[in-house]
């Protein structure tokens, strides 16, 4: 029996929790997304940070695209599924000097540089292997996302980027890095970002600065506009791919390259948060004094995102084709912070149903913890099961 996309008589005989992925809507996500790039000449790094999940970092790097790294070891990790070094970007407000030398003895594309101590080390560093370091410079282009604050980036009071009162004291520093090539600048203002036009003051400011380091005698032949693209939680099956030829087209349009320049993008969530589902199953219907609990094996620690960010997942039982009821859904876990949904309508479920908490593909295997001495989720794939 197949319900909605999932095959439940198969997915009956697997201990739960753990990771279904939809392999066949990767591809198809991934085909698009290089069709619309390849419309404009863009070049796409994928974002580790999204899932680093062995088989899903291997497809994306066998349908040529970069990686975009905020560690040393998703450098790391990218590399060994086969991502060229020649393609890997590298952010991260704190990279250390294990990370960075890591890099630089790979060579690697490029490091996406957030402020004046880093490019000082990169450059000390570089000069000690006798590297070129290609470096991009993170700008906080003080853009509101209109996102939820944990995953807002690029205002002033967050912790990424140079801030663009600095850069003429960064330019300036610029000339006495010898080991330090500049080639661009980068930008990421936020996550889940529902709507392209969000992205029309980010495209401004660009512009406004392409003008800045033109007006220095400075060329860019990179621009990074990182990535922010969000999908649609509540209703996976709808919309199971992104308006990737919206956002693109938005770009194109409003950004004023130069001959010759390159426009990068780092999207991650985009492209793998709706092939994923976490699995779990109905281990108690407990009857409170005003609440019924749905009481699943899956806690916080497989799937952090409602706890941490209050975010929303569409839970369905795969199990139940019952009457509709209402419940609070949670966990195992000994934290009051442990629940999925509340008050939230289910067919009605009893011990031992499946459930699937829908979009799960992006933070939800890469975020999973230990907490509680709990077994970290395994994987399993459509095309594999």
């Amino acid at each position: 029996m197949t319900k909605g996309n999932f095959p439940v008589d198969k997915l009956k005989g697997i201990e739960t929790p753990f990771y279904y992925y939809d392999m066949d809507l990767l591809k198809r996500t991934l085909k698009i997304v290089k069709e619309e790039t390849k419309k404009y000449g863009f070049v796409q790094h994928y974002a580790v940070k999204a899932n680093a999940n062995r088989r899903i970092l291997e497809l994306i790097a066998s349908e040529g695209f970069g990686a975009d790294c905020v560690s040393g070891n998703e450098v790391k990790a990218a590399v060994n599924a086969g991502f060229p070094a020649s393609k890997i970007v590298f952010a991260g407000v704190g990279k250390t000097d294990k990370e960075i030398n890591l890099a630089l003895d790979l060579n690697i594309f490029c490091f996406n540089v957030e402020s004046l101590p880093e490019l000082e080390v990169i450059n000390e560093l570089a000069s000690k292997k006798g590297k070129l370091a290609q470096v991009a410079l993170r700008i906080n282009p003080n853009v509101d996302a209109h996102t939820h604050e944990y995953i807002t980036t690029g205002l002033n009071e967050n912790k990424f980027g140079f801030a663009m009162a600095h850069l003429d004291a960064v330019i300036e520093k610029l000339k006495s890095l010898k080991a330090i090539k500049l080639i661009g600048i980068h930008f990421h203002i936020g996550s889940q970002i529902e709507e392209a036009e969000t992205f029309e003051p980010l495209c401004e400011r660009v512009n406004e600065l392409q003008v800045y380091f033109e007006e220095k005698e400075i060329k860019l032949e990179h621009i990074n506009l990182g990535g922010g693209l969000g999908i649609d939680y509540e209703n996976p099956d709808a919309h199971p791919v992104s308006d990737f030829a919206g956002y693109f087209a938005l770009f194109n349009k409003s950004l004023k390259l130069r001959d010759g320049q390159i426009a990068h993008f780092e999207l991650g969530r985009s492209i793998v948060a709706q092939c994923g589902a976490l699995v779990t199953r109905t281990t108690y219907v407990k009857h409170g004094e005003n609440k019924v609990f749905v009481i699943v094996d899956a806690g916080m620690t497989d799937l952090i995102r409602p706890a941490l960010y209050q975010a929303y997942h569409k839970i369905e039982n795969i199990s139940s084709n019952l009457t509709v009821k209402k419940y609070d859904v949670v966990g195992p876990i000994c934290e009051s912070s442990d629940v999925f949904a509340k008050d939230y309508e289910l067919n009605e479920t009893q011990r031992g149903d499946i459930l699937v908490l829908r979009s799960a593909g992006a933070y939800g295997e890469i975020m999973a913890s230990q907490y509680n001495c709990r077994e970290l989720p395994k994987p399993y794939y459509s095309d594999k099961i």
